[in-house]
């Protein structure tokens, strides 16, 4: 899930990515690492010729981007996550990008919501619809149209009655940040279960007439954060995988799913 979100992090330009993980959470940095010449050797001795080509691709197409690390001891909200990294992030807009939830689509997301923000310079959420049996489980936006998949949010609303949904529009965790967000969250009172939500703070920098935009982005929204819909996902890039797509395709035949 991590390696697809950092590919688009990079494919969209971002040359420095900052990881807010748990403490003991090594396993993120060193998968991200290069790669020890004792591995390698040991590689070239077992004559792992496939494996070296992976390891070397790998490293060079994440050759030009720094990773850095902050810990957060323990999770008090996707807010409190981002205050972690304000003295890396600095003065200067960001994008904050959730691992589980990844968009297929022709131009990365995350360029989408850069491209439209070069024009805005505000922030801007992702946005996308969904059926109205889905809106309890996601933040739904009250919306202002002013271009083709372009909005002025009005509202964030954390998962609503149908009856209460102000559109059919939800928030997917993508984001484009300006520096001000950081003022807003470290105001923000956390929430009853202790957290600081990033949407706590959206919605108050709109109530204070911030302009922060939306944008309905193109491409397809799979999401990981719950069994169901990570199998789902699993499943759909195991099928298209080059290597071994054509192979689990015949596995299912063969089980006659």
């Amino acid at each position: 899930m991590l390696q697809y979100i950092v590919e688009e992090a990079v494919a969209s330009g971002i040359n420095h990515i900052i990881f807010v993980v748990p403490p003991g959470q090594s396993m993120v940095f060193d998968y991200f690492k290069k790669p020890t010449k004792e591995l390698e050797e040991i590689l070239r001795e077992r004559k792992k010729d496939a494996l070296l080509e992976i390891l070397k691709k790998f490293e060079d197409d994440f050759s030009k981007v720094s990773f850095s690390f902050v810990i957060e001891k323990e999770p008090l909200g996707d807010g409190h996550a981002i205050l972690k990294a304000k003295k890396l992030v600095g003065n200067e807009p960001f994008a904050v990008l959730f691992d589980d939830d990844i968009v297929e689509s022709k131009t990365p997301c995350l360029q989408q919501l850069i491209s439209v923000f070069k024009t805005c310079q505000k922030p801007i959420l992702s946005l996308h619809r969904i059926p109205q049996e889905k809106f309890s489980f996601y933040g739904i936006v009250g919306v202002e149209k002013i271009a083709s998949r372009l909005f002025k949010m009005k509202k964030i609303i954390e998962k609503p009655l149908q009856a209460e949904a102000p559109s059919d529009l939800a928030v997917v965790g993508k984001y484009i940040l300006t520096p001000e967000i950081f003022s807003y969250l470290q105001k923000l009172a956390p929430n009853e279960r202790g957290e600081t939500i990033l949407a706590d703070a959206l919605s108050k920098m709109i109530n204070d007439g911030k302009l922060v935009y939306g944008y309905e982005f193109e491409g397809e929204w799979w999401e990981c954060g719950n069994p169901r819909a990570y199998s789902e996902t699993n499943l759909h890039f195991s099928l298209k995988h080059p290597e071994y797509g054509p192979k689990l395709k015949e596995f299912l035949k063969d089980e006659k799913l």
